[in-house]
């Protein structure tokens, strides 16, 4: 079994290496002391689980998990925390592969056993139960054989292209798999949709505006400019627009 471990302590990766290395079952294929090093690490060697600190700067496990989630085989998640028994009362509840620090081997072992591909339902309910933020500070790309990170602050909006989704942002644009009514309840404190086809950084509206067809217009401050760059707000969703403009 090939094996990854994320945790931003030294300590707890050397601890959870030795105990594997000790075994001949499994076979540890990287090391990675945050979210985004585990997933250019994983996209590279494919792991069959993830050993996945909960608590990390930046990027959180739970989030670091929603991203794995979009992998093609997504590995299976055993998260390592430090948490009390309340918390893990969460991961329990959800038959969730989990390990308390400081690791035993028996524990780990068991872990293993029963080790299982997370889905975002189960990970939005576990961070929900066990108080974590389980909101993503990124959307996660796939380009060119290349894992892309954009932070949701530079998205100036979301757009269905087909059966993918197109995200504008302050780099240029990317296509992830994200459907539009998944990131309109995720992010609905910062996107409204304007269209069915679109949903836009309310931080980002500049001005509204008619077309010379009689159409409402929404320009963004820092995205592509110019009236072929406008996008097109539908009759039932002005209203909404508007208000969500004066709320900020």
């Amino acid at each position: 079994m090939k094996i990854l471990i994320v945790d931003d302590e030294a300590l707890a990766r050397d601890r959870l290496s030795q105990i594997l290395v000790d075994s001949d079952e499994h076979d540890v294929v990287g090391e990675a002391e945050n979210g985004a090093q585990a997933l250019e690490i994983a996209r590279e060697s494919a792991p069959d689980v993830v050993l996945l600190d909960i608590r990390m700067p930046g990027m959180n496990g739970i989030e670091t998990a929603h991203h794995f989630n979009s992998f093609e085989s997504p590995p299976a998640i055993i998260f390592t925390t430090a948490y009390d028994e309340y918390a893990v009362e969460a991961f329990d509840a959800r038959a969730v592969g989990y390990v308390l620090k400081p690791v035993r081997r028996e524990r780990l072992d068991r872990a293993l056993e029963r080790a299982a591909r997370l889905s975002n339902i189960t990970l939005s309910e576990i961070a929900k139960r066990s108080g974590i933020s389980d909101l993503r500070k990124h959307i996660c790309a796939h380009t060119q054989g290349e894992i892309k990170l954009i932070p949701v602050r530079d998205v100036f909006c979301f757009r269905a292209d087909q059966k993918y989704v197109r995200v504008q942002h302050r780099n240029g644009e990317d296509l992830i798999d994200d459907s539009l009514n998944h990131l309109e309840q995720e992010f609905a404190d910062e996107f409204v949709r304007v269209h069915r086809n679109a949903l836009v950084a309310v931080r980002q509206i500049d001005t509204l505006k008619k077309s010379s067809g009689g159409q409402t217009l929404v320009t963004l401050r820092d995205g592509p400019q110019g009236e072929d760059s406008a996008l097109i707000i539908s009759r039932r969703h002005v209203a909404d627009v508007r208000r969500r403009i004066k709320e900020r």
